[in-house]
């Protein structure tokens, strides 16, 4: 059956940008919404967007614990006043009596006719209770003016945005308590190779234990996925066939490490190809070549999607945070963010990469007020303690040496959090 959503598959290494390009086209929102209590939305992606029911703020109020006053009183008094009325946080609006000032609270309204307040260490308070004010008081100095933030039926918030606590804060401020979220995407996710075992399995020469899935099973939830754990396929066609299978029909993605090389005992990129179709295998970078974009079923629109990742740790986590993870994030119907990297000053040399550009793991450290970056440990793309330590990547453009002392675009890695 031909949907007419077929499009030619790309052959040859990708380069970095092209492929997270292709990545981002790629990832189609799912379907499904569901109502929650604020309290239980936090995280979640917001399905439709939100107008403000009223004002913020809703009343003229003070910025400041201090004295509300009129300045034409102020100026026929010689710069002091008697205190005639106390504005706490909460009270209704009041009027402000002539000749006097109201002591005032940061939040209270602000008293119809006062058009400014002094903070209370801006001022004296003498014997008599009399409240000595500067000689200068700027017209509306510290007064929050209604609808300064938001005016009633403004956009608050955007379908896709993520329910973060300043998010779930705002909602709460304009009093409400229910929102629409996607549901949560479900990934399956599967581990291949016959060499994999379990953490807490005892350990026999030869045997791995699995931890591109311990790291993976985290960074999902850590996005707000539903994980649907397939636990680990050996290295066979038929076996990977299955458990592709099963992925399919309970999954909206499904994510594999392993298997997607090009040697004897990588069967992911033949059974994919057999159930379904290949988008694109292999992206110029160092770790993460072997990282592959396809789909289970007829065709890609109607399919579900499936991304293969490299078996070595370092390479998968590379795969995940600057392929995977924007793809994670279209599904989820939020819009990904551009890749972050600015200049940094390299304080070592290395030679050049060949043919690919290089994500090499590095910390930074502050020289003379100035970022500089120093790799974080062994580059190896099974070293966990360089990828653990590292604040992010210095991108390394194909066949170009690192020159101590030269700047090169530096990826920090908490972009890759959110």
């Amino acid at each position: 059956m031909n949907c007419g959503c077929e499009a030619p598959t790309r052959t040859g290494l990708l380069d970095l940008f092209d492929a997270r390009t292709r990545m981002i086209a790629a990832a189609k929102p799912i379907a499904g919404v569901e109502w929650l209590p604020l309290d239980e939305a936090g995280g979640r992606v917001l399905a439709e967007p939100v107008r403000a029911r009223r004002d913020m703020p809703g009343v003229d109020n003070s910025a400041m614990d201090g004295y509300a006053l009129r300045l034409a009183d102020l100026a026929a008094t010689g710069g002091a006043l008697p205190v005639v009325q106390r504005i706490p946080a909460g009270a209704g609006v009041q009027c402000l009596a002539e000749g006097g000032c109201a002591r005032i609270f940061t939040g209270a309204p602000l008293p119809r006719g006062a058009d400014a307040v002094v903070p209370q260490e801006h001022t004296r308070v003498d014997a008599a209770g009399r409240v000595h004010f500067p000689a200068e008081v700027p017209a509306g100095g510290n007064i929050r003016r209604r609808g300064e933030e938001l005016r009633a039926g403004e956009a608050l918030l955007e379908a896709g945005a993520v329910l973060s606590p300043a998010a779930v804060a705002l909602l709460a401020g304009q009093g409400i308590d229910t929102v629409p979220v996607r549901r949560r995407l479900r990934v399956a996710l599967i581990s291949t190779g016959d060499e994999l075992i379990e953490p807490g399995q005892a350990w026999t020469p030869g045997a791995v234990y699995n931890s591109n899935g311990a790291m993976l099973r985290q960074l999902l939830v850590a996005q707000g996925c539903e994980c649907l754990e397939l636990g680990v396929v050996v290295d066979t066609p038929r076996a990977l066939a299955q458990a592709f299978l099963r992925a399919r029909e309970a999954a909206d993605l499904v994510l594999c490490t392993g298997g997607v090389s090009v040697g004897e005992e990588d069967h992911v990129r033949p059974v994919l190809e057999t159930l379904g179709g290949l988008d694109f295998h292999g992206v110029a970078i160092k770790p993460g070549k072997p990282f592959a974009l396809g789909y289970l079923g007829t065709c890609r629109e109607a399919g579900t999607p499936l991304i293969g990742l490299p078996g070595n740790p370092v390479a998968s986590l590379v795969g995940w945070q600057l392929l995977a993870l924007p793809f994670v994030h279209g599904r989820q119907g939020r819009t990904p963010a551009p890749l972050q990297h600015f200049p940094v000053t390299a304080g070592f040399s290395r030679r050049a990469p060949r043919g690919r550009r290089e994500l090499l793991r590095v910390v930074l450290d502050w020289i003379g007020g100035d970022p500089v970056a120093f790799l974080a440990g062994g580059q190896g793309s099974h070293m966990l303690g360089a990828a653990r330590q590292a604040h992010g990547y210095l991108m390394i453009d194909p066949d170009t040496p690192v020159e101590e002392g030269h700047a090169y675009a530096y990826c920090p890695g908490a972009q890759f959090l959110d």
